[in-house]
């Protein structure tokens, strides 16, 4: 098994692990587990990124093109969730 060592994270965030972990009776270290392997699984519940639903696989517009060049000069703005 790997291991994954998370540097300088702010303590908020810790905390609010913690206590999600609690809520779900399990340690820390399983809850961010369960969150990487959520948020990382091909069909994960997850809202898509705006690139991942412009790119996805069933397009609701496949007569539109995307210019992925262009797009990625924007990807910093990763608050549009589908």
């Amino acid at each position: 098994m790997a291991q994954l060592l998370v540097r300088n994270l702010d303590a908020s965030v810790v905390k609010l692990l913690r206590r999600r972990a609690a809520a779900h009776g399990v340690s820390a270290e399983e809850e961010h587990r369960q969150i990487l392997k959520e948020a990382l699984a091909p069909n994960s519940k997850r809202a898509k990124t705006l690139m991942e639903f412009l790119l996805a696989s069933d397009p609701i517009a496949p007569d539109v093109e995307l210019d992925i060049e262009r797009s990625r000069d924007t990807e910093g703005h990763r608050n549009a969730r589908f």
